[in-house]
């Protein structure tokens, strides 16, 4: 591993880019998109349709919604904890993090290569600023939020946990025993967002193992349940900040996010008779150069 790729460039120190206008958030989360295209075809391995349809709600965390700052993290005591638990759409994370001021833009270019910090899934061994713990083994992640949520409390800090999940690897038990826990414990301070597609590796989730009546087996487990449109950033923005908004939440929270696998690029999204192909499926180069025809440049330019 390359230790010594120097994270922190001078033009990277600064303020935290914060983008307050949702018309600036949708141009930001168009980026993003490119972004994962790019790195994608570049790598020529990922995961597609999972990172674009993520990538309204990623940008919403990191430019709007987190309280966090990307040039301390190592240090920084008084932030949200982010846990990816479906670690396999980690694309749409570097791509925000990198944007964000986490690391340089220039190290998107080293996707799945030897010696990357840019891992398929995330990893920590490396300390890339921005991850915490390596994350992909689904149905883990929500029982790390539960010990980090337990430990802000033995220290005394109100900080929230943002967990995000598949609505797919809500079929494992571990998260189920987690959601017991994080209510049994009154973890009011954990957020999980879930990635509600309808679609796994190898099909419709509702015909591989269904999780319906999926909202309400949230609430009988003693969380409070938000339902929003994933890609809709108004929608999201304005669900997520009435729950940050609430300064004594009783209870966990989960967000029901609907989103298209692929979104954003209308060959990319779902479609009959394998809705779920893109799944983890990178473009070619000739897909990549159509996708990022339909997308367009943006104002935030490429890396």
């Amino acid at each position: 591993m390359a230790k010594d790729v120097k994270l922190y460039p001078a033009e990277k120190k600064g303020e935290l880019l914060e983008l307050d206008a949702i018309d600036d958030l949708k141009e930001m989360a168009r980026q993003v998109r490119r972004d994962v295209i790019r790195m994608l075809a570049m790598a020529n391995s990922g995961h597609t349709g999972g990172s674009l349809g993520m990538a309204d709600i990623f940008t919403a965390l990191y430019f709007r919604v987190l309280q966090h700052k990307p040039h301390e993290f190592w240090s920084h005591q008084d932030e949200d904890l982010v846990f990816l638990s479906n670690g396999h759409i980690a694309p749409v994370w570097y791509s925000v993090l990198a944007r964000s001021g986490y690391f340089p833009l220039s190290e998107l270019n080293s996707l799945r290569q030897v010696n990357s910090y840019l891992q398929g899934h995330p990893t920590s061994e490396s300390r890339l600023p921005g991850i915490r713990i390596a994350s992909g083994s689904l149905g883990q992640g929500l029982s790390v939020a539960v010990g980090a949520a337990l430990g802000l409390r033995i220290d005394g800090k109100d900080n929230d946990v943002i967990c995000l999940m598949g609505d797919g690897e809500c079929q494992e038990g571990q998260i189920w025993e987690a959601a017991m826990s994080a209510s049994h414990y009154h973890l009011d301070n954990i957020i999980g967002i879930v990635d509600y597609n309808n679609l796994q590796i190898d099909g419709e989730v509702s015909s591989i193992m269904g999780v319906e009546p999926f909202a309400d087996k949230w609430r009988s487990f003693g969380w409070d349940v938000y339902q929003c449109d994933g890609n809709d950033m108004e929608d999201f923005v304005t669900t997520i900040e009435s729950i940050k908004s609430v300064k004594r939440r009783e209870r966990p929270t989960v967000v029901l996010a609907t989103t298209i696998m692929g979104k954003g690029v209308h060959f990319f999204e779902g479609s009959m008779p394998d809705k779920s192909n893109w799944h983890g499926k990178p473009p070619s180069k000739d897909e990549a150069i159509k996708a990022l025809a339909l997308l367009g440049e943006t104002v935030f330019g490429d890396f």
